[in-house]
């Protein structure tokens, strides 16, 4: 006997396959089968057979469906044990013998403690030989079909991305064709299936083919979501352009496929939101203004508690959030809550994976605050504000969210670089004050490099304390030759200016990031109207890329450190279709 979950619910019993029909007691076995092992609270499996509203009678409801379930067991010869009534809820006690979900999962932990690719492979192909259909397709839970389902797929999508990848280090680029095509025509916003498909392709001397795939998935791309492909498709395009040779294929691997299932001992369908007392952040200073009147309203309950936090990428703006979410805390019993509105790669989070990380309302009537960190967009935010209740929220973004703030009232915030001495007083908290006042001259130099971006200042910072022999002077002159590249560190994208910069640019449209890039080449007393109109300009400045200036003949202004990226960047992608000289 076996049950199979990866795929439409069915039971296994010898030669016989049995696909369970839709029901309440189908959907309470596939909550239970989702946390094998493991003890799954009444309250969540009420909601995973009722959904969001159980009627009054559930409870008893729910015994009844574990009794039928038992009996449909004994049909089959299984024992009725095999669900446990334990304090709390119930318990299926499964393993890699009795349900699929376990024995892919311990297969790929094997192919990954493999130091063989063959035997990686092998175990891999095998783990995905377990799927036969859409996971869940004959249940009827709604909560389940959206919370688990999803999880169970991206499982499944991060072990064929790793078969694809190892193929290619296999040089079975054309065996790995149909996995590619598949993978990149059912998930076209995944663009790690469309970067293997054009590699394959290249390498077995399919270059036009290859160029052809990346300006389909560019133009999906930008009808569908108003972006353009990722920094390894473009590197991609590029080395195809030139006919370079690509290297031998990457090799590293991803983490593992872990679950990522609602937990089951919740009491209703659970949601990952970060919360309870909150620490400082680290080093934070100046922004005094903003922050007491963030505080003050945050913790006001006469008007709107909805506070808005906007401006350029890397001035500040999550750690400003978070820094008067901890100074505010006090004033929430009920808790803090950070949802982020952006994927590590920064990306939009979409609004039902924003929606799943909202807390359940808590009905006891303490306050609560909600951060949504990093929105890309008015939309998004308004997507999600009737989920928060009563709940003060305060919401970062690059983008102004005007739209917000004319529906929903509040107060915006759009914060400017740092002072000269808050600058100072950053690296000085941040690398040692005896260290910084011995060369004051040279760090406020070294502050001025960096365009007084908190973002620039942290980095800058790091590099001074992992190296204790550079003097602050040594660090400025050598960051002055070429800040954009060398404001980064290597270990964290979300510490290197080119990446968060980038991403910001890449968010625009063309006619956006072609106006941003021509702004970026005028002296700051240029008329920025001989470049691009007023239309144009006003979207940057929402975007987060220019800022309002003195009325006047020359109303924006672009920051120092966006000026001297827009310039890298222009210089850049010159060097990049310009012949080499002979």
């Amino acid at each position: 006997m076996r049950f199979q979950l990866l795929g439409p619910l069915s039971i296994a019993h010898g030669p016989e396959t049995v696909v369970l029909k839709p029901s309440k007691p189908t959907s309470l076995l596939a909550a239970l089968l989702l946390h094998p092992g493991a003890v799954v609270s009444t309250g969540y499996l009420l909601h995973a057979v009722w959904d969001e509203e159980p009627p009054a009678t559930a409870r008893a409801a729910l015994q009844t469906c574990v009794l039928r379930l038992r009996r449909l067991f004994e049909k089959y010869g299984i024992s009725a044990t095999t669900i446990e009534a334990v304090p709390g809820g119930y318990r299926m006690p499964n393993d890699i013998r009795t349900l699929d979900l376990v024995q892919f999962r311990a297969l790929a932990e094997e192919a990954s403690a493999s130091a063989d690719p063959g035997e990686e492979l092998y175990r891999l192909r095998e783990a995905l030989s377990l799927w036969h259909g859409p996971p869940l397709a004959n249940v009827a839970s709604l909560m389940l079909r959206r919370d688990a389902v999803p999880a169970l797929e991206q499982e499944r999508l991060r072990v064929l991305e790793r078969v694809c990848d190892l193929e290619l280090v296999a040089g079975n680029c054309h065996q790995v064709l149909v996995d590619l095509y598949e993978g990149s025509s059912r998930h076209p916003v995944r663009e790690r299936f469309t970067e293997q498909l054009i590699e394959a392709l290249y390498r077995t001397g399919r270059q036009a083919e290859a160029l052809a795939e990346y300006r389909t998935v560019r133009e999906r791309l930008r009808d569908e979501l108003g972006v353009d492909p990722g920094a390894g498709l473009r590197r991609l395009e590029m080395a195809i352009l030139r006919a370079e040779e690509l290297g031998p294929p990457a090799t590293a691997r991803p983490a593992l496929p872990r679950p990522a299932l609602p937990v089951a001992a919740a009491p209703a369908p659970a949601r990952v939101a970060e919360r309870g007392a909150l620490p400082p952040v680290p080093g934070f200073v100046g922004r005094a203004a903003d922050r007491t009147a963030m505080v003050a309203r945050l913790g006001s309950t006469d008007g709107p508690g909805l506070v808005i936090v906007s401006g350029a990428p890397g001035i500040g703006k999550s750690a400003l959030a978070r820094q008067c979410a901890y100074e505010a805390q006090s004033a929430f019993p009920g808790g803090v809550f950070t949802i982020a509105l952006a994927g590590p790669c920064g990306g939009r989070v979409s609004v039902d994976e924003a929606r799943a990380q909202l807390p359940e309302p808590n009905g006891d009537g303490r306050r609560r605050l909600l951060l949504l960190d990093d929105a890309a967009g008015a939309g998004q935010v308004l997507s999600l504000l009737p989920a928060t209740g009563d709940a003060a929220v305060l919401v970062t973004s690059r983008r102004g969210l005007a739209a917000v703030a004319a529906t929903h009232g509040g107060s915006v915030h759009r914060l400017d670089v740092l002072g000269p001495a808050e600058a100072y007083e950053l690296l000085a908290g941040l690398v040692g004050a005896e260290r910084i006042a011995a060369e004051a001259r040279s760090a406020h130099r070294l502050a001025a490099v960096c365009g007084h971006f908190p973002l620039a200042l942290r980095i800058a910072a790091g590099r001074l304390l992992t190296r204790p022999g550079l003097t602050v002077a040594d660090c400025a002159a050598w960051l002055a030759e070429d800040p954009p590249a060398r404001l980064a560190l290597a270990e964290d994208a979300r510490l290197s200016v080119p990446e968060v910069f980038g991403r910001a640019l890449d968010a625009l449209a063309p006619e956006q990031r072609d106006a941003f890039l021509r702004v970026g080449s005028l002296e700051p007393e240029a008329a920025l109207a001989a470049v691009a109109g007023e239309s144009v300009l006003e979207q940057l400045v929402d975007a987060g890329l220019l800022e309002d200036g003195p009325p006047g003949p020359h109303p924006y202004r672009l920051h120092h450190l966006l000026r001297v990226y827009a310039r890298w960047y222009t210089e850049r992608r010159l060097d990049a279709v310009l012949p080499a000289p002979l």
